[in-house]
């Protein structure tokens, strides 16, 4: 009965890629769905490509292990996200679409700065295709870990298989499969993140209880300033959690949905849904793991596994099966959007940089669509190769995109003065910052490397856009016409 709810499931997103298929008329359909989503889709699309493995596999055990402590991370993403609709989103959508119509953020970037050298795109291309890979394996790697534990498969037979399925409807239909999809696979997150903690949670008084049984457990699990062994929390441990948020304002695969918004007016209410969206899931993930401390047996130590576990405990056997869907929804939302972004910079950056930048739209389109063929491929490899923590890629590759496009994106959105030297600057500086960071230990050297990276790729481009001067007139004068465009 499992095999046949799954089967159906992979049948649905097919089902949806053909008949995105059908409606992908030119390469703007292809990459950024014509510019057509509506606030629910882009709202909800946003949340899950973000989301992803770490979601449901990674968060609710990192809750069971180290208690509220969690809730560093979690308010930190969810203001990081808020701030990134808010100060992001709207501007971003005006000036993707005013500056050459760019599809693309390294497309974006070129036509902001006028980079007629396309150093820029270069550079952006490859930090995308770089990251992301890490993203995509990571993606492919929990895939492959739920279907081996769901169906006791050979775990390398079960990544081919998660492969395969991922590439049929993202091939198929682009960027607009892959959103409407998200917005079936958030709702589907949604329930199942919620349903544990609802069902053991019915009242005020249970919470009560629950939240007793918890501190009799250990007192330090219930202290926001404790970890587990009751010993007070660094500022470096604080900081490396909460500063996660910062990240949102450099992953490609989130702004690709303000790009694609069909009118800005419609930010406000997506900003609403995504947020509300967001704060429900990681809410209902740390309270499922905070619950399997006291539901499940000391025994279990599958921190990967607590939120299928305590499905399993708490429903039956044909509900947990449906509900556990929820797993492979948000690790195949993220993966198909990483997939997509990663393919975009091929068809459109690569394409336009060193094959035929004259190339029409079904040419780059096609191009667009061998590109996830390879770029599935290579991640698989890497995820049967390097079996590592997912978390652990994710963070990895977050804190990555995070540094290399954040700040270069909020400068170029707000500062007129900015140059294509201090963006070149920005994004080498993040991106090296964070490699290099990865590889020291020690005091404030195990802080998150996304914070360095980011204040360092910050303090770079200021001061080479500074040190050459104000970039030409025709830049200037485009961003003083998308102040006039967003003011009506």
């Amino acid at each position: 009965m499992l095999a046949v709810a799954y089967a159906v499931y992979l049948a649905l997103l097919v089902l949806i890629g053909y008949l995105a298929f059908r409606r992908n008329e030119d390469l703007s359909d292809f990459l950024l769905g014509g510019r057509s989503l509506g606030a629910w889709s882009c709202g909800l699309s946003a949340g899950a490509s973000d989301m992803g493995a770490w979601l449901v596999l990674s968060l609710p055990g990192l809750a069971m292990t180290t208690g509220f402590h969690v809730l560093w991370l979690v308010i930190g993403l969810l203001i990081g996200m808020w701030l990134n609709w808010l100060f992001v989103a709207r501007r971003l959508r005006v000036y993707s679409e005013l500056a050459g119509d760019a599809l693309t953020i390294p497309a974006y970037l070129d036509d902001r700065f006028e980079d007629n050298s396309r150093l820029i795109r270069l550079i952006s291309s490859l930090a995308i295709l770089g990251f992301m890979l890490l993203y995509t394996s990571a993606g492919l790697l929990a895939v492959g870990q739920l279907l081996s534990g769901v169906f006791d498969w050979d775990l390398h037979m079960a990544i081919i298989a998660a492969t395969l399925a991922v590439t049929a409807y993202s091939v198929l239909g682009g960027f607009l499969a892959v959103s409407c999809s998200d917005v079936f696979q958030a709702l589907l997150v949604l329930a199942a993140l919620l349903a544990v903690p609802l069902a053991l949670i019915g009242s005020a008084d249970q919470l009560e209880m629950h939240f007793s049984a918890l501190q009799a457990a250990n007192p330090a699990l219930v202290d926001l300033f404790s970890n587990p062994e009751g010993k007070s929390i660094s500022a470096v441990g604080i900081v490396s959690l909460a500063v996660w948020g910062l990240g949102y304002f450099g992953q490609p695969h989130v702004l690709a949905r303000f790009q694609a918004i069909s009118s800005k007016n419609k930010i406000i209410w997506a900003r609403f849904i995504a947020v509300s969206w967001g704060a429900l899931v990681m809410v209902g993930a740390c309270l499922t793991g905070l619950l399997a401390l006291i539901i499940l047996p000391e025994t279990f130590t599958d921190t990967d596994g607590v939120l299928v576990a305590m499905l399993n405990v708490v429903f039956s056997p044909w509900v947990a099966g449906i509900l556990s869907l929820a797993v492979l929804a948000a690790i195949m939302s993220s993966v198909d959007s990483q997939l997509m972004v990663a393919a975009s910079t091929l068809a459109e950056d690569c394409n336009r940089l060193f094959l035929d930048q004259q190339a029409d739209d079904g040419l780059s389109a096609n191009v667009g669509r061998i590109a996830v063929f390879l770029l599935v491929i290579l991640a698989a490899w890497l995820a049967i190769d390097r079996q590592a923590d997912i978390l652990e890629y994710v963070a990895y590759a977050w804190a990555g995109l995070g540094a290399t496009f954040g700040p270069v994106i909020l400068l170029s959105l707000y500062w007129p003065l900015m140059n294509r030297t201090g963006a070149v600057a920005g994004m080498l500086t993040g991106a090296v910052t964070v490699i290099v960071w990865r590889q020291l230990e020690g005091g404030w050297f195990d802080v998150y490397e996304l914070l360095p990276g980011i204040v360092l790729a910050t303090v770079s481009a200021i001061v080479m856009s500074k040190l050459l001067g104000p970039p030409s007139k025709s830049v200037r004068w485009m961003f003083a016409k998308v102040q006039v465009k967003l003011r009506d």
